[in-house]
């Protein structure tokens, strides 16, 4: 697998609201509402995305309900490694099941185009490995 940057970080929140206060408000971040609840900036120096994502909108990309699994530790943050293409996603994620880890789902396309695999890290955190087309140029 060859993990080519950072796709995205995003702080996962219980309490979209107290969150948007303290990265829009306080922070003034130029985030903006994308979907819902989840604000976001591909503007920030340095990072190619971050992302305030709601714990509900967590939970349904990763298993298709609103409430996250009572058994499964709550996430507080999410991680994605971008990869050169989608086939490298699904790869990826099979090579990491090979070495035991257990997914929270399978390669799969979002609605805005992004493929991605995601499994919970051992702190806890959201781990993603992603091709988002939006995110390559020509010259990358």
């Amino acid at each position: 697998m060859e993990i080519e940057g950072v796709t995205s970080v995003a702080v996962i929140t219980a309490d979209p609201v107290a969150s948007r206060a303290l990265y829009l408000d306080a922070l003034r971040l130029p985030l903006k509402q994308l979907d819902g609840d989840y604000f976001a900036s591909e503007t920030i120096s340095g990072c190619r995305h971050f992302g305030v994502w709601p714990l509900a909108q967590a939970a349904e990309a990763c298993f298709g309900t609103r409430s996250w699994p009572v058994d499964v530790p709550t996430p507080q943050v999410s991680v994605e490694f971008e990869l050169g293409d989608a086939a490298a996603v699904a790869d990826g994620a099979n090579e990491l099941r090979s070495r035991g880890y257990q997914l929270l789902h399978d390669a799969k396309l979002e609605p805005w185009g992004q493929t991605v695999a995601r499994l919970l890290s051992p702190e806890g955190a959201i781990v993603g490995l992603s091709h988002a087309p939006s995110l390559h140029t020509p010259s990358d």
